[in-house]
């Protein structure tokens, strides 16, 4: 097995912090101007590969997503629902720096972990089973100088305020269409 990974760029607390205020400061502006702006469309499109694996675009960025081969696929990417865990993950790191930020709360360490239960049976045709999760956790694991109450604080601010968190814990209406 063949594992891809890829960095982020490194960046210091500091560097991080001036990035955050400026971006704040960059949307307060763009908002208090025209709330409007407020309402963004992203978009990601995809073309079917191999067995049952998918080529996806989305901005600048190309990736594969795939299924193991006890699901029919090559295992050449993650599976999608591990994509969407991991883009709940993504989502909550971004808004974990943000909120931190805005709170003034220091973050030495952050690791997070999603597991998802999902029944197989709903997506091979058990109409009477869900085909999607169950039910999702997320594991935070934070450091930094303050005690837990504090970092207790900004997990419920965070997650009140994620916007993929949002998707997973709230009915959002997805209308699918032949084009």
């Amino acid at each position: 097995m063949t594992i891809t990974t890829a960095s982020a760029i490194d960046v210091t607390a500091t560097e991080r912090a001036e990035r955050l205020e400026r971006a704040e400061q960059a949307w307060g502006e763009r908002l208090a101007a025209d709330t409007g702006s407020a309402r963004l469309v992203f978009a990601a499109a995809g073309t079917a590969e191999g067995a049952v694996a998918t080529r996806i675009r989305a901005g600048r960025h190309e990736w594969l997503i795939d299924e193991p081969a006890a699901l029919g696929g090559d295992d050449a990417g993650t599976s999608p629902v591990e994509a969407a865990l991991g883009a709940l993950l993504a989502c909550q790191t971004v808004v974990y720096r943000l909120y931190a930020q805005r709170l003034g709360v220091t973050i030495d360490r952050l690791e997070l972990r999603a597991e998802g239960e999902l029944d197989v049976r709903g997506l091979f045709g058990a109409d009477d089973v869900r085909a999607g999760f169950a039910g999702v956790e997320i594991v935070v694991e934070i450091d930094g100088p303050h005690e837990r109450e504090r970092f207790d604080e900004l997990r419920r601010t965070v997650d009140a305020h994620c916007p993929v968190h949002d998707l997973f814990s709230n009915p959002t209406p997805v209308r699918s269409r032949l084009a």
